[in-house]
């Protein structure tokens, strides 16, 4: 592929979560469009190496910020990192996330809170940080990292799901806000993917990773041309946008049922996990008597 001029370069691309999955994807399809970018995520070595594939392969300027978002002055500290090096962000993938399986009354709290902060804090906060600048500029395209679990409620992944409702909501919401500013708002809502996304979550033996996967690229490329089309959201695959098509209509009580369903791992001899809770023991006290 012939590389880009810098004077013809298309602008800069900043990508969260971009040193693996679905982030790596698209910071690899974006250079291929021209873009210069600002590569963030946890892994230095990663994001290293990354950038200077990209430069070499495609001719554009890439530089990465190794930080990790799920401490609370980590937004403040990318954009006093933008600011410095003078920096103009064009396009903001806010990819950066991930999920924990299990009863939300045993998740491990200082986790629980560590994803909240990524999920929902870090994505507020860049887009308050951020999007003034490219009001002023009157340009600019923002993709928000969703799930297909924002439209349901999700038991045993409650606090992902509810993250994700938040992503799906604020997207959505902004977006009317920006109407006629130059600037638009993408939320991107994929289904299962294959990342490893599903080994930190614990879902790999759950019925929602045993299926067929997406593949990155094309979750990537889906988001991609959403976003240049200024669309307002986008819901990955054929399949999963025919799951979703009788949601309006099914009360979120089933829609729960069935979200458990995929997200409850195995118990022994391929049974799926007992219930929560066991039996409340017999009482002669009604008011202590477990609610149905």
């Amino acid at each position: 592929m012939p590389q880009q001029s810098r004077q013809d370069a298309t602008g800069t691309a900043l990508i969260t979560g971009a040193s693996s999955g679905i982030g790596y994807e698209f910071s690899s399809q974006l250079a291929r469009q021209g873009y210069d970018l600002l590569l963030v995520g946890r892994n230095r070595p990663a994001l290293a190496s990354l950038a200077k594939r990209l430069e070499e392969e495609s001719g554009v300027r890439a530089e990465f910020c190794a930080m990790d978002l799920s401490v609370a002055p980590a937004p403040e500290e990318l954009f006093a990192e933008i600011n410095q090096r003078e920096m103009s962000i064009d396009v903001l993938i806010n990819d950066a996330g991930f999920a924990m399986q299990g009863p939300f009354a045993e998740n491990d709290a200082s986790t629980l809170l560590d994803m909240l902060q990524v999920n929902v804090m870090a994505v507020t906060h860049l887009l308050r940080l951020i999007l003034p600048g490219m009001i002023e500029r009157r340009r600019g395209k923002i993709l928000n990292m969703s799930s297909i679990g924002a439209f349901m409620p999700g038991p045993l992944m409650a606090a992902y799901f509810a993250s994700k409702a938040y992503v799906l909501s604020l997207s959505e919401a902004l977006a009317n806000e920006l109407s006629g500013s130059g600037v638009t708002v993408t939320a991107l809502c994929p289904g299962p993917t294959r990342t490893r996304f599903a080994q930190r979550a614990r879902l790999t033996e759950t019925k929602a990773f045993r299926g067929a996967l997406m593949e990155p690229a094309e979750v990537a490329r889906e988001g991609l041309d959403a976003l240049m089309k200024g669309k307002r959201v986008v819901i990955t695959g054929f399949k999963h946008k025919l799951q979703l098509l009788p949601r309006p209509f099914v009360p979120r009580r089933v829609l729960a049922y069935f979200a458990r369903q995929y997200h409850q791992t195995p118990g022994p001899k391929g049974r799926t996990a007992a219930p929560l809770w066991p039996a409340a023991p017999e009482s002669s006290h009604p008011s202590h008597a477990t609610q149905p």
